[in-house]
Formats: structure tokens, C-alpha cells, sequence
């Protein structure tokens, strides 16, 4: 199988890109209803963690493999056998891979994903492994 996982650089500033997209509006109307001086207050907590980790898991199932900073960077989440992604795939990859695991290690899966990503020749992090995807660099195909 020809496949082209993207590394974690690529895929750092598609998650850079998501967070500006995603906190920027919705600081905004957060802002305009509440008149809270503190204008990213609500990313700190709790709300920022449930909402984006229901992006993540969901945007993808319904664009096939795709979130908005993904996109841009031409890369996405795929399946190891190429089939469409499944809510399985995408709640064990997000949500217990991510969420989960990260609360329950206190961020040291994260760390170790972060090294997995850049050392591993397949560039699969633990979330990854999980949920059995890949992220694909969309990029290279074709040329």
C-alpha cells in the first residue's frame, strides 16, 4: 500500500490553523453576549475541550477525513485499509486516544505521541494507533 503519512509539522500548524479558525468567532459572539472582558477566559476550561474534541471527532466522519485546518494543509485522516472513517475510528482515535488518555496520563500521552509522530516512520501517534488511522499527506498525490 502507497502511503504518505504527514509529519508533525504539517500537522501542528493544521491544529494552529484550527484553533484560530474555531476560537476567534466563537470568542467573538461569546464576547458580544456576555461582554466579558476577558476575551479567551472560556478556552481555558472545560467548554473549549468538550466542543473542540466533538469537532474532531465529528467533522471528519462528515467530510471525509477532513477538518478545517486539514483542509488547508492538504492533509487528513484515513483509515490503515482506506475505507471511510467510521464513528468508531473517530471516537477511539479523539476521544479516548486524545481526550481521555491525555486526562488521565496528564498530558504525557500527548508528549509521547509528539515523539512517536516525529520518529516513527509511519508517523502514527498513540491516538493513531487507537483508532487505526493515519494522517495522509494529500499533497504529494498526483505529482
Amino acid at each position: 500500500m502507497d502511503r504518505k503519512p504527514a509529519g508533525f509539522g504539517i500537522r501542528f500548524l493544521a491544529d494552529l490553523l484550527d484553533w484560530f479558525i474555531l476560537t476567534i468567532p466563537i470568542s467573538a459572539v461569546l464576547f458580544l453576549l456576555n461582554g466579558e472582558k476577558d476575551f479567551y477566559e472560556w478556552v481555558k476550561g472545560w467548554t473549549w475541550q468538550i466542543i473542540y474534541t466533538l469537532y474532531l471527532t465529528f467533522v471528519p466522519l462528515l467530510w471525509s477525513g477532513y477538518i478545517i485546518g486539514k483542509r488547508i494543509m492538504k492533509i487528513k485522516v484515513k483509515r490503515l485499509d482506506n475505507g471511510e472513517l467510521t464513528f468508531k475510528n473517530m471516537l477511539l482515535r479523539e476521544v479516548v486516544g486524545k481526550f481521555l488518555l491525555v486526562c488521565l496520563t496528564v498530558g504525557i500521552s500527548s508528549l509521547v505521541s509528539v515523539f512517536m509522530i516525529i520518529f516513527r516512520a509511519d508517523k502514527r501517534g498513540i491516538h493513531d494507533l487507537l483508532g487505526g488511522t493515519y494522517v495522509s499527506n494529500e499533497r504529494s498525490k498526483g505529482a
